[in-house]
C-alpha cells in the first residue's frame, strides 16, 4: 500500500532560501542546525515500488558494465552517478536524520562497477555548503568516491542540465572514458559525455 513520503532535504532548505548549518566529524553524524522555511515535495510513492523499479534499471546496466570492462585493464573508465534518489533514499526519509541510506540497488553497482576498475564520480545539483556532508554520507553508507561535483556559486545561475554535462566533460577531461551516467532525472542525463545513459524513475518529477 502507498505510504505519503515527506521529501526534506538540505539542498531543497538551501534552494528555498533557508540556511544549514553542517559539521562532518570523522566518525559522528554531522550536527544540523535549524533550516529556514524549506519546501517540502511530497510523493504518494511506496518505498518497495520504488527499489523494485530502481533495481529493474540497475539489472539493465550491470550486464553492461561487465561487458564494457572485459579487457580493459589499463583504461581509465568511469561510472557517473546523480545522488538524490539515485544514490540515496533522499525523499524516503528525513534529512535531518543522517547519514541518509544508500539506495541499495544503486550502491551494489558501483561497488560492483569498482571491483571491475571502474571509478566512481558523483554529480549533482546540490550547493558546495554541504560539499563535505555530502561527501560523508556517500562513504558513510559504503559508495567509493573518487570525485564528488556540486555547484559553486557561480554554478548556481546555470541550468541544472548544463551544468552536469559540464561537470562530465570535466571528467573526461581528466582522462576518464565515462562508461555509464545514471540518474533520476532528465537533466541528469541530458547533454552527452556518456556512453550509455540508464534513467532510474522520478514518477513525472514526484522524486527530486
Amino acid at each position: 500500500m502507498a505510504r505519503r513520503i515527506g521529501a526534506v532535504s538540505a539542498v531543497v532548505a538551501l534552494g528555498a532560501g533557508g540556511t544549514v548549518g553542517l559539521s562532518a566529524p570523522a566518525t559522528a553524524a554531522p550536527a544540523v542546525a535549524a533550516a529556514g522555511a524549506a519546501a517540502v515535495r511530497a510523493a504518494d510513492v511506496d518505498h518497495a515500488t520504488w527499489q523494485r523499479d530502481v533495481q529493474a534499471v540497475i539489472d539493465e546496466a550491470r550486464p553492461y558494465i561487465e561487458q564494457r570492462t572485459e579487457g580493459a585493464a589499463g583504461q581509465k573508465l568511469a561510472l557517473v552517478l546523480d545522488i538524490d534518489n539515485t544514490a540515496l533514499e533522499t525523499d524516503f526519509h528525513p534529512w535531518y536524520q543522517l547519514p541518509t541510506p544508500a539506495a541499495r540497488p544503486t550502491l551494489d553497482l558501483a561497488t560492483y562497477a569498482r571491483s571491475r576498475g571502474v571509478d566512481i564520480f558523483f554529480v549533482t545539483a546540490r550547493p558546495g555548503i554541504i560539499e563535505s556532508v555530502t561527501e560523508w554520507n556517500l562513504e558513510r553508507v559504503g559508495y567509493p568516491v573518487a570525485g564528488l561535483h556540486v555547484r559553486d556559486l557561480p554554478d548556481l545561475f546555470d541550468e541544472v542540465s548544463a551544468y552536469k554535462t559540464a561537470k562530465r566533460a570535466e571528467i573526461e577531461a581528466q582522462g576518464h572514458t565515462i562508461i555509464a551516467n545514471i540518474g533520476n532525472n532528465d537533466s541528469d542525463l541530458v547533454g552527452g559525455h556518456a556512453e550509455r545513459t540508464f534513467k532510474l524513475p522520478d514518477y513525472d518529477g514526484q522524486l527530486s
